[in-house]
């Protein structure tokens, strides 16, 4: 058992929370299988029989303990950072205070003129056709979005913000997402 919880980086805390932590690393793994329209059937397919559905599935479940290699091959067969799949846990004492909510005025967009916001509208559409989210008026993005938005803007991530919080779709406070 000793072995098991250093590979996974469990060795510390109570049993409980080792279970509880598998199970939230096990919830990051099938929402990324899933998000990819993988079946656990279609993970062993296009894995060639590498990973083996009834493995897979443990993982998921967190009824088996997975190796910090295991993971770091399993985020490379889905193609995402390793990070991306350790369950979101509570801020370690003394961290940095998290990064604001990034929120565009979808209202205000509106009023910006359209050889100016048009990236950002066709951008925001997209986002939200691809979430099903047609609320009409707020939409959450990430940092990377903004950093995505900058790219097409061909501004930098803190130019862009300032720019958008002039027009009035992003608050103020996003201000401290980016210090560049």
């Amino acid at each position: 058992m000793s072995q098991m919880t250093e590979d996974t980086g469990l060795s510390s805390g109570t049993s409980d929370e080792q279970t509880a932590y598998a199970k939230a690393l096990g919830v990051r793994l099938r929402a990324i299988r899933t998000q990819q329209g993988l079946s656990l059937h279609g993970v062993e397919e296009k894995s060639r029989g590498r990973w083996k559905a009834v493995v897979v599935g443990s993982y998921e479940r967190g009824d088996r303990a997975v190796t910090v290699q295991r993971l770091a091959e399993l985020a490379d067969f889905y193609g995402v950072p390793v990070a991306e799949l350790l369950p979101d846990g509570p801020l370690p004492s003394g961290a940095a205070e998290p990064p604001p909510r990034l929120v565009i005025d979808l209202e205000k967009l509106q009023g910006v003129p359209a050889s100016q916001g048009a990236p950002l509208a066709r951008y925001a559409a997209t986002i939200q056709s691809q979430r099903g989210d047609y609320n009409g008026r707020v939409l959450s993005i990430r940092q990377e979005d903004l950093r995505s938005l900058a790219v097409i803007y061909d501004a930098s991530p803190s130019a862009l913000t300032e720019q958008l919080i002039t027009w009035g779709v992003l608050s103020a406070d996003a201000r401290r997402a980016f210090s560049d």
